[in-house]
C-alpha cells in the first residue's frame, strides 16, 4: 500500500452505487439568494433576466411591496464574481437597494449513502427551483450549537432522522420540499445551512417549519434560525 496516497486529503462529495461500493463526485452547485427593495419596473427586470441568461427565480417579496428576491445557480463560484456581478451592475437592478440581512450563499453536498450523485449535487436542486408547480418559496439560514458537533455520530444520526421524517411526511404528501446547501466558512454570520423550503401553497411551508419545531435538533441544537425570506415566483429560467 502507498504510504504517500494514504495521506491525500479526499475532499469530495461521497455516496455509494446499489452494490454498495463508495462512489466520489467533485461538482458542486452554488446558490446565492439576494433580496432586493426598490421602484423599478418589474417587467423590465424580468426582461433583463431573460435576456442575460440568468439560470435561477424571481421572487416577489411578500414583506415588502417594492422587494424582490432572486436565486441564482451556477457550479462554477467564479460565475458569481464575474458575469454576474458585471450584471447586477448594469441592469435594472443597479436601482434597487440590496438587503444584506437577506443575502444568502450556500453550495449543495451529499450526506454520503446517496446512488445517484449528480442528482443529488445538480439536477435535483436545480430541478426544484425550476419546478413550476412549487410557486412559493421561504429562504432562511440556520446555525447549529456547537454541542452537535461534539455528539456521537449515532446522536447525531438519531436527530437527523427524527426531522427528517417529518421532511419525508410532508413531501410524500406533496405540501413541501427542501433544498438544503452547506455555507460554512461562506456565511458572514458563521451560518452553518441555507435552506429553502417550497411548495404549491405557502401555508404548508410555514406548518413544516412549525413542526420541525418540537425536534431534538430544532429545540435543543440550534442557535439561530432566519431572518426568513417569504416569497412567491414570478420568474424563473427553462429548465
Amino acid at each position: 500500500m502507498n504510504k504517500e496516497n494514504d495521506d491525500l486529503l479526499d475532499i469530495s462529495e461521497k455516496g455509494r452505487d446499489k452494490d454498495g461500493t463508495i462512489i466520489s463526485s467533485d461538482k458542486r452547485l452554488f446558490v446565492q439568494f439576494i433580496a432586493f427593495s426598490g421602484n423599478g419596473e418589474e417587467e423590465e427586470v424580468i426582461t433583463s433576466l431573460r435576456n442575460f441568461g440568468l439560470d435561477g427565480a424571481l421572487y416577489a417579496d411578500i414583506n415588502d411591496p417594492n422587494g424582490y428576491g432572486l436565486a441564482i445557480m451556477s457550479s462554477d463560484p467564479d460565475y458569481f464574481l464575474t458575469e454576474l456581478r458585471g450584471f447586477l451592475l448594469n441592469s435594472p437592478f443597479d436601482k434597487y437597494r440590496q438587503k444584506g440581512d437577506l443575502t444568502m450563499f450556500g453550495r449543495t453536498y451529499s450526506f454520503g449513502y446517496e446512488s445517484d450523485l449528480d442528482q443529488t449535487l445538480i439536477n435535483g436542486p436545480r430541478k426544484k427551483i425550476l419546478d413550476e408547480m412549487l410557486k412559493w418559496v421561504i429562504w432562511y439560514p440556520l446555525r447549529r450549537s456547537k454541542g452537535f458537533e461534539m455528539l456521537s455520530e449515532e446522536e447525531q444520526r438519531s436527530i437527523l432522522g427524527e426531522h427528517g421524517k417529518i421532511g419525508f411526511k410532508f413531501g410524500k404528501a406533496g405540501f413541501a420540499t427542501d433544498i438544503r446547501l452547506a455555507c460554512h466558512g461562506l456565511d458572514k454570520n458563521d451560518n452553518d445551512f441555507v435552506i429553502g423550503v417550497l411548495g404549491k401553497e405557502l401555508y404548508p411551508l410555514s406548518a413544516v417549519i412549525q413542526a420541525m419545531r418540537k425536534t431534538k435538533q430544532t429545540a435543543l441544537y440550534l442557535d439561530s434560525l432566519g431572518p426568513f425570506f417569504i416569497g412567491k415566483k414570478i420568474w424563473q429560467s427553462e429548465l
